[in-house]
């Protein structure tokens, strides 16, 4: 009897027994697919700066116009997002940046904010920021809690700010004539413009900028993005997310350590931080198998394995600018003769904007054929001017 209490009293608790996570991990071929994109935003800056080169030497562009660049004309997506939603017409002036912004809401739609690790170069270039941090530092500083909670607030203000002055603020006829106008006809290259001849202002706020990614990475993916934010919201209604089996967890915190974003994964059951990238880090980390994965439920549910992953966020690019070719809403309708008559005339006030509100224009040289229309629309709806 005295033994047996004894051997009670002393018996240490039996591990649960657990597998090795032997998968390979996918950080590898996140960095490819990180790299091709970044390759192909060159490519389209180098297309893009001999095109505006020919034009203001007068010359007829033997380099056509990559429809890409309009990636980088995210107000004017969002106002042709609107535009198309109220008229059902999808512009002819900036297709492809719509074609693009719809594709990357729908990345978010499925696959959370996969964009942000898996495509966009600012945040490929945020990683390297925080590698240059680590070195530096030996560990990664971040804000506590209470300062770190406002900071976050400011890049959902500034898509709260996008969003009033559009989606509130302009009438029918105020995207119709921002879409229109001189100004937007050339948004591509006045933005080449400002980076190109930055003013002192521009420049040393860059470099803050990049100096605050430095010490605090990653201060504008966390902070200040508001495509960021606007995929943060989206992302919530994704059904696939990061989970976690709490019975086959050893609580090593390893995946909290590897996460960018500071989520404390394993205390959570299911991640619905809207700061998740998607970017597989902390299921790579994880040293049991099937402990954590990205799925649709956490037992039942679909998941969705890490090359599958890479392969449907490359594959809806793929498919989504596929589609809007053969739909003819790639191209835009700018003719050649066209630009060269604006390139000539960029600093006059026609070809400038304030809080979208351009300067009236003379609409027979920029016409469009549903303007009778719009108009129509103008009269029954009477919109706030």
């Amino acid at each position: 009897m005295v033994t047996d209490l004894a051997l009670q009293a002393g018996v240490k608790k039996v591990k649960k027994k657990v597998k090795k996570n032997d998968e390979k991990p996918v950080q590898p071929i996140r960095r490819i697919v990180q790299l091709g994109f970044l390759l192909t935003v060159i490519w389209i800056g180098v297309e893009f700066v001999l095109f505006v080169h020919q034009l203001e030497q007068g010359k007829v562009p033997t380099v056509s116009r990559p429809p890409g660049v309009e990636a980088f004309l995210p107000i004017s997506a969002l106002i042709s997002l609107r535009y198309w939603l109220l008229t059902g017409i999808f512009n002819s002036i900036h297709p492809s940046a719509l074609v693009l912004l719809l594709i990357i809401l729908g990345t978010a739609v499925f696959l959370k904010k996969g964009f942000c690790s898996w495509v966009c170069p600012f945040g490929l270039l945020s990683e390297y920021l925080a590698k240059l941090h680590d070195f530096l530092f030996g560990r990664r500083y971040h804000l506590p809690r209470w300062l770190d909670y406002p900071l976050r607030s400011l890049k959902y203000l500034l898509l709260l700010f996008f969003v009033w002055a559009i989606f509130v603020q302009m009438s029918v006829m105020d995207l119709h004539y921002f879409i229109y106008s001189p100004y937007n006809r050339v948004a591509d290259i006045k933005m080449l413009k400002f980076f190109a001849n930055m003013s002192s202002t521009t420049f040393w706020t860059l470099v803050i900028l990049v100096l605050l990614s430095i010490l605090l990475p990653p201060f504008w993916c966390r902070y200040l993005c508001p495509y960021g934010a606007l995929l943060g919201v989206v992302s919530w209604i994704s059904p696939f997310k990061v989970r976690r089996n709490e019975e086959t967890c050893t609580g090593c915190e390893k995946c909290t350590k590897a996460c960018p974003s500071f989520i404390p994964v394993h205390r959570v059951g299911t991640v619905r931080s809207d700061e998740c990238h998607s970017c597989f880090q902390c299921i790579d980390a994880c040293p049991v198998k099937d402990t954590l994965y990205l799925s649709t439920g956490r037992k039942k549910g679909l998941r969705l394995p890490k090359l599958a992953y890479a392969a449907v966020i490359v594959g809806l690019f793929i498919a989504g600018t596929g589609t809007a070719r053969l739909l003819g809403r790639w191209q835009n309708s700018i003719s050649t003769e066209e630009y060269l008559y604006h390139i000539k005339r960029l600093d006059g006030p026609e070809y400038f904007h304030a809080q979208g509100r351009v300067p009236r224009y003379d609409t027979r040289k920029f016409s469009a054929p549903e303007l009778e229309r719009l108009r129509e629309m103008h009269k029954q709806w009477a919109p706030r001017r």
